[in-house]
Parts: C-alpha cells; structure tokens; sequence
C-alpha cells in the first residue's frame, strides 16, 4: 500500500489539481514567487505564508571560512567515532511555538507555555560513522535499503542516473525517486559516504531512527524537548543565536544561498551536508540544530495546539505523519523558512530522504 503511492506523494508542497495535502503546509509561503511550489525544504514521503522579518543584517554574510565560524569538528572527530557525546538540558519552562509564524498552515502556533524535565541530548546529529558501528552490530537494513529506493534531490545526482529516472512530480520536479538510494548511498548509486564519515546519515526513517536511539540506550526527543534545546536558553528567538540570520556576517548553519532550487552559491562553504559541529554551537553547546539535515522527532503530528500550560507534552496518541523540525541544507527563506526553532513539518514514519536525519535524547546520562 504505502509503495503504491510513493510518486504522488514525493513533496506535497503545492496543493494542485490532484487535490493533494501539502505535506508541508496548506498554502506556499507568502515569499515564494508566483506559481512556484511552496516548499524546498522537502517533505519526500512515502504513501500512504507570510515570513517573519528578521532584524536587519549587518551587511552580506562572509565566504565560508573556518575561522570565522570557529568549527571544532577536525579537533574532536575521534570524539564521535562510537557515540555522540551528550549536555544535560536542566528542565524549566520556555515559550514553545510563536505567535507570529513563519508559515502558519504547519501549525506553529499559538504560542504556548510548556515545562519540560531535565533531559540529556546529542550534541550533533548522527553521523555516517556512528550508524555504520550500528550497522556492522546489529546487522540492521533500513527501509530504504528494503524498498529499493529513496528520495534525492535532483542537483545531486549524476548525470548518468538522472538519465535513467522517469518520473518525477510536476509541482517538486528537484525530488526524485533513486533505485539504489540509500544511507551508504546517499546521492544515487554511484556514490558512497567514504569522505563523509563526519556527516549526518541521511536516507533514515523515522523507524531507522528509533532502532539506532534504542540500540544506544537513547530515544528520539518530542517535539517540546528538542525545540527547548533548539532555543538554547533564549526567549522567543527565530534561530538558535538570535534574531540575526548571519551575525556580524557570519554563517550560524548550513542552508541554501542563491537561488532555489537552480543554484547553491554555496557561501557557507557547502551545497550539501556538511561535517556535524562544523558552524557554532548554541547557548547550550548544541550543532546544526537548524540547517544541515531534518531531524525526526517522537511525536505524531498535529496543527492544533492547546494554549494551556503542558508538562512534558508527546504530540497526539496516534496519526499518520511523524514531526520533523530544524530545516536542512536545501531551506531557503523564498521556498522552505523552516531553519527557525519554531518552524516544523512532517513526513510519513517510513519516509527517507537526502536531507533527513536525527538525534538522540536520553533521561539518563550515556
């Protein structure tokens, strides 16, 4: 069943005359130009608006360099090897969601008091290495691997397996289904992870998620938990850092530059993913909490939110899509401002894709 709808459903961004749901939001977002799907930060699945203004910039953000964004990740790799190293989150109370939404159809308000308990989280996002030790373990075979496929985005592929994919969906043509698609595998067949051991696994479900956090004694953060973090302490804050895009012309994520999705100028010095930990971290010494690769959280997703204050709330019993939250290198502002603590969107539990990762939380210390 969920196969047989795989194509229809690659990225419902634009609600045409199929009468499809757009999987991320019910309308394009305000800033979008005329006529163009809504949405590239991508919500490839699997069957089954207008922008808040930032404050002004200080002026152009900088080349990539990384000085300038003080990434310790070539320091610290040996670091991450087995197992991302965890902070503990002390619980409090924090303004979750915002009354002034980005796209309001993803349902990220109203804003809402919530406490939540002290937890412990990853630091970065998974990365190939830390799944391969999972792997070689367990003996594990993602989803994607048993399908056969998985979503990629278009300006990664070769030009020798692009030519050999038919079908595509009008209203998202940069997403395309990939025989041979996989986390080893994540732009098409013909390519490999061996230079990006440091970089988030891609091609994981939400199943494939919860298998690895369960393998290492850790789950996947609700939506409450992980958007506490995302904000680093900080009140009512677009991003992880503050208000600003690029402090003082400097890059804070690994997002799109140029123009989506035809070229990425790549002034943060990446036009895919980048290594974990390579841009500053937040107050709470958190990586890539926005930006990089889509992390899949444990709830199931809703646009209705109550405005009574919630004690470690975990999103509807039940549904059919699963939160996702940060954005991703393909976000940019004209298609897909989903890189705000605040912003969120959903795909199918058995959905993978070239932008769509995760990490862990844990009660205990790990």
């Amino acid at each position: 069943m969920r196969r047989t709808f795989a194509l229809f459903v690659l990225l419902g961004c634009a609600i045409g005359s199929s009468g499809l749901q757009d999987s991320c939001g019910a309308q394009p977002e305000a800033a979008a130009p005329p006529g163009a799907a809504g949405c590239g930060c991508g919500s490839p699945r699997r069957a089954a608006a207008a922008a808040v203004e930032e404050e002004e910039e200080d002026g152009p953000a900088d080349k990539y360099s990384r000085g300038a964004n003080g990434g310790p990740h070539e320091a610290q790799g040996e670091e991450r090897k087995m197992q991302s190293e965890m902070v503990l989150i002390s619980g409090g109370e924090f303004l979750m969601g915002t009354d002034d939404p980005g796209i309001p159809a993803d349902g990220e308000g109203p804003q809402r008091l919530v406490h939540v308990d002290s937890f412990y989280i990853d630091i970065q996002e998974v990365t190939n290495q830390q799944f391969q030790s999972f792997v070689d373990t367990t003996g594990y075979i993602t989803e994607a691997e048993k399908f056969g496929d998985s979503f990629v985005f278009e300006g990664l592929l070769s030009d020798s397996v692009k030519n050999q994919i038919t079908q595509a969906v009008a209203a998202a043509p940069w997403w395309l289904p990939v025989q041979g698609a996989n986390w080893r595998h994540p732009d098409g067949p013909d390519s490999n992870i061996t230079d990006r051991l440091d970089h988030p696994v891609l091609h994981v479900s939400w199943a494939d998620a919860v298998a690895y956090c369960s393998w290492a004694k850790k789950r996947l953060p609700t939506e409450a938990e992980w958007e506490y973090a995302c904000r680093g302490g900080l009140k009512d804050r677009l991003y992880p850092w503050g208000n600003k895009l690029n402090p003082k012309g400097k890059h804070y994520a690994n997002l799109w530059q140029g123009d989506f999705p035809n070229h990425n100028s790549g002034e943060d010095g990446y036009i895919k993913t980048s290594p974990v930990m390579s841009f500053p971290a937040n107050g709470f010494g958190l990586y890539d909490m926005v930006g990089n690769a889509w992390e899949w959280t444990s709830d199931w997703w809703t646009v209705h939110h109550t405005t009574q204050q919630q004690h470690n709330p975990t999103g509807p019993l039940s549904g059919t899509d699963k939160v996702k939250k940060g954005g991703s290198y393909m976000c940019h502002k004209s298609y897909c401002y989903r890189y705000r603590c605040a912003a969120r969107s959903q795909n199918t539990p058995d959905s993978s894709a070239s932008n769509l990762g995760f990490r862990c939380v844990s009660s205990e210390q790990r």
